[in-house]
């Protein structure tokens, strides 16, 4: 049987690592074995960055929230707890958008939260 050489197949392998590693520093993007490494930590924290990503939206809208919250007198726990005493299922996405977007909207959810906390 003939001899099968890889070259066109080898080449195209190495040259979508190569094209992947693009705007990586040094020989991180010029020579395939270091490229090849390079590419497979991106991809791995690229990965584990989309789901960590959730948690930081998260710190970020309660951040927000609390933000606002203190400036109508009450911290973001009593903020909450004195929602869902309310009976008000807002989501946080939702509150730390219409913290930001609509201060006089929320000052009134701030009010209402105080009010149901004395009460």
């Amino acid at each position: 049987m003939a001899r099968v050489k890889a070259g066109i197949v080898t080449r195209r392998r190495h040259k979508k690592i190569l094209r992947l590693t693009k705007g990586h520093r040094s020989t991180r993007h010029a020579l395939y074995r270091r490229a090849h490494e390079s590419a497979i930590h991106a991809l791995y924290y690229a990965y584990c960055h989309r789901r960590e990503r959730k948690g930081d939206m998260r710190r970020l809208w309660i951040a927000r929230i609390n933000a606002a919250a203190r400036a109508g007198g009450l911290s973001y726990s009593q903020f909450i707890d004195g929602l869902k005493k309310a009976g008000l299922q807002i989501n946080r996405k939702a509150l730390a958008e219409i913290a930001v977007t609509h201060p006089a909207a929320f000052s009134k959810l701030v009010s209402v939260a105080a009010a149901r906390l004395k009460a």
